[in-house]
């Protein structure tokens, strides 16, 4: 399994100063910026052109998490835009693999996510298309809310499938993650994590990162 990776998420920052508050996390692995469209889910955030603005000033890659219906209309231009990973719902794209071969021929990591009542076995055949499976841990399109136990199965059968087919695929986990939920996180197979409020609402963002990280790493 690769290195223990803290991804923390801008929903939890000050949008109002967000260039200060990328500096704040410049210690992360990458920056989780949540694009949603009030369609897919319920909650309106930013689309690709605030996007490329906060790439162009952020310390760290971007990590695009794309909570938007249609995603294989959508998807390819956040890859056309120089975004290190981007990451559409299964539950929107009609043509997943084809969407996750695109997105790596302009350039972009490949990521795809479930819901948590959504099952992992269907798509575990494509874990060769893809360079990382995100795994959601609440329900998307809302920060701060508590981590789902029962999504813990699903990131063990996760692990299991990639160390069997032996492919390099990292397991993303995004909601509710603390200092102990990490733990358990990471124990079922997970290495990257979405923070958002554990890092922006302390005092010391970037010594929550350095913690966070220290927890998650087995």
């Amino acid at each position: 399994m690769t290195q223990c990776c803290i991804n923390p998420s801008i929903l939890s920052a000050d949008f109002v100063n967000l260039e200060a508050e990328l500096q704040k996390i410049s210690n992360a692995d990458s920056v989780h910026v949540d694009v949603m469209d009030n369609h897919f889910v319920p909650n309106l955030t930013l689309g690709l052109p605030v996007v490329q603005r906060i790439q162009a000033v952020s310390p760290v890659p971007l990590d695009a998490h794309l909570m938007i219906s249609d995603a294989d209309r959508w998807a390819p231009g956040y890859a056309d835009a120089g975004i290190a990973s981007v990451t559409f719902h299964a539950e929107a794209s009609i043509a997943p693999v084809k969407l996750a071969r695109e997105l790596r021929a302009r350039g972009s990591k490949a990521g795809m996510a479930l819901r948590p009542a959504t099952a992992v076995d269907p798509y575990l055949d494509m874990l060769p298309e893809l360079d990382m499976l995100l795994i959601m841990t609440v329900e998307p399109g809302f920060g701060g809310q508590a981590f789902l136990d029962l999504t813990l199965p699903k990131i063990r059968r996760a692990r299991a499938a990639i160390e069997g087919a032996g492919v390099n695929v990292a397991i993303q986990v995004d909601g509710g993650i603390t200092e102990e939920t990490i733990v358990r996180a990471a124990e079922a197979g997970a290495n990257v994590f979405v923070a958002g409020s554990a890092v922006y609402g302390a005092a010391d963002p970037s010594g929550a990162i350095d913690r966070l990280r220290k927890a998650g790493s087995l």
